[in-house]
């Protein structure tokens, strides 16, 4: 059995792609270093050290943006995209993991 089809990404600039794939990315590297969901610290290193590489990435696509004169972020749009690109659970990894019964 075939996993149901993703619904087809909005219609995007090459640099708003850039801009919600590179952000995607960027949630990926913070969720591995969030001290909440645990894992050890070369691995949080390692995600550190290359969110510096992504945030120059995400800088680079808003500059691109704002030189072309795209001067609005279309949340609408873009929010569709990342929710196609799984934005939901990646964003989930960045906050604090539910409370467990009888938690601190």
């Amino acid at each position: 059995m075939l996993p149901p089809e993703l619904p087809p990404l909005p219609a995007l600039t090459r640099a708003e792609c850039e801009l919600v794939d590179t952000y995607l990315e960027v949630l990926d590297l913070l969720g591995r270093i969030n001290p909440a969901r645990g894992g050890d610290t070369y691995r949080g290193l390692r995600a550190a050290q290359s969110l510096v590489g992504r945030a120059t990435a995400l800088r680079d696509a808003l500059t691109l943006m704002h030189d072309r004169g795209e001067s609005e972020v279309h949340a609408v749009t873009l929010t569709r995209a990342m929710r196609v690109l799984d934005g939901d659970r990646r964003s989930r990894l960045v906050g604090l993991p539910p409370e467990e019964p009888g938690g601190p």
